[in-house]
């Protein structure tokens, strides 16, 4: 029997290296649960998804990915979502050091 993926998207953190990744970067281990919000107001992106580890802004989802996860968010259906970190790779560049996964 076919059964349908969870999946709906992977990503690297864009901006990792100018938020507070850095203050956290032992603590994210594979399957670290990580939390997405929407930035409406943001003056440079108004789709933009921010990624947050507890209090700690990681980055934003990339911008040519955030578009349906920023409706899902913005219309209140955010809670179907599932964010973790999925990669980790401590010698590459910050800005792909880390990968999440996003499942429904």
């Amino acid at each position: 029997m076919y059964e349908r993926s969870r999946h709906l998207m992977d990503c690297h953190i864009a901006g990792f290296n100018y938020y507070d990744g850095l203050d956290v970067i032992e603590e994210l281990k594979l399957g670290t649960t990580i939390t997405l919000k929407s930035e409406p107001e943001n003056l440079y992106d108004q789709e933009a998804v921010a990624i947050y580890y507890g209090k700690a802004k990681l980055g934003y989802i990339p911008q040519a990915k955030n578009r349906t996860l920023s409706n899902l968010i913005y219309f209140g259906h955010g809670d179907i979502l599932e964010a973790r970190v999925n990669y980790n790779n401590p010698q590459a560049h910050a800005e792909s050091q880390f990968r999440i996964v996003i499942k429904l």
